[in-house]
């Protein structure tokens, strides 16, 4: 029997219990957990992102609970009425990718592995080598190594390029500095490598925002982009100290959140509420609401947190980073399924970074 749109098999609002996990109390494993859950969160949602129809997303994958390679056809996929043109050498960021722009049916993930993250989490990749080389993090190793990754045509295989890096590499291929490349972008996926600080960052919370905040107006000027980020940093910040994940949303979810509101819809079907209230696009002022709602609701229960997040489509990759970084603060690496970290294409790599070890 196919799902309808709204219809969730793992919904836990009928069972509130279920897939439940000891709440970590040690600092170190929450950091394992923050970090892996973030890779995790994007690489279940990739086949999904950005369906937008759900009966097409039930037909194409059924219900994902595991890890799936993309199809190459994508019914929802807008890559048809996407353009990108680099002004020269310095701007070719799609290489042999550019062949697929314009084409109608073009999955955004097309050559992505089951397990395999996508583009925005490959260079939180690169931030944390930058972070571990240094020792620190430096905005110019960093704005450097993002050149040499995405000018390099072997570096991914990922098809999809957001707004954000081809606004980056216009300006970059009309002359300027890369402190100057930035521009204006109001989506969440400017969220998804930020959890790498307040992993490797040691200091207070205060210092971290600033680089936080410093790393991402690099690529994002957008205000409310910069109170979603800000609000973040101070929600981790705090359940790595110790705090319950779903204070912790309250206390610092400031105008993102509300608590009245998600005690009255937390035992609706987390699509319904998703349409209703919130919306599965990209746009922060939306999506970065829904992903804190999804973060409170299933605070203590990762597995259907991400599961639910994969299910409802639109842009589950960058909210599924954001609801990973923080259910895995909150419940540690021993929270995270063994199989899902065994089948994520970058847990060899993750698990040989010092706080792992």
């Amino acid at each position: 029997m196919k799902s309808s749109p709204n219809s969730n098999p793992g919904d836990s609002a009928s069972y509130p219990e279920r897939h439940m996990t000891q709440i970590s109390t040690d600092r170190t494993e929450r950091i394992r957990g923050m970090l892996m859950g973030t890779f995790i969160g994007d690489a279940h949602a990739m086949p999904a992102h950005w369906y937008y129809n759900r009966d097409a997303l039930r037909q194409d994958y059924g219900w994902i609970t595991e890890f799936m390679s993309p199809k190459r056809h994508h019914p929802d996929s807008i890559l048809w009425r996407s353009e990108y043109s680099p002004l020269n050498k310095k701007g070719d960021i799609l290489h042999d990718q550019a062949q697929y722009w314009g084409q109608k049916g073009i999955h955004y993930h097309q050559h992505l592995d089951a397990g395999e993250n996508t583009l925005n989490l490959q260079l939180a990749w690169q931030l944390i080598e930058t972070i571990q080389e240094a020792k620190s993090y430096d905005t110019c190793r960093y704005l450097e190594r993002y050149r040499d990754f995405m000018l390099n045509p072997e570096s991914h295989r990922d098809t999809y390029a957001e707004e954000c890096h081809r606004q980056f590499f216009t300006h970059y291929a009309r002359g300027r500095s890369l402190k100057s490349c930035g521009g204006p972008d109001n989506h969440i996926g400017g969220l998804a490598s930020l959890p790498v600080f307040p992993a490797l960052l040691e200091g207070e919370t205060e210092s971290v925002r600033l680089v936080a905040r410093e790393h991402l107006h690099l690529t994002h000027h957008h205000a409310v982009v910069e109170r979603a980020a800000d609000s973040l940093i101070r929600i981790l910040g705090d359940v790595l100290r110790g705090a319950e994940l779903r204070e912790a949303i309250v206390k610092h979810g400031n105008d993102f959140f509300s608590l009245r509101r998600a005690e009255r819809w937390v035992r609706k079907p987390d699509a319904e509420v998703i349409d209703h209230h919130f919306s599965s696009a990209c746009y922060i002022d939306k999506a970065f609401p829904a992903s804190l709602y999804l973060a409170w609701k299933y605070a203590g229960r990762l597995r259907d947190g991400i599961i639910a997040n994969t299910n409802i489509g639109g842009d589950n990759c960058h909210r599924g980073a954001v609801i990973g970084a923080l259910l895995g603060a909150d419940c540690g690496l021993k929270g995270i399924p063994v199989d899902w970290r065994r089948s994520l294409l970058m847990n060899r790599s993750l698990e040989q970074l010092a706080v792992f070890v």
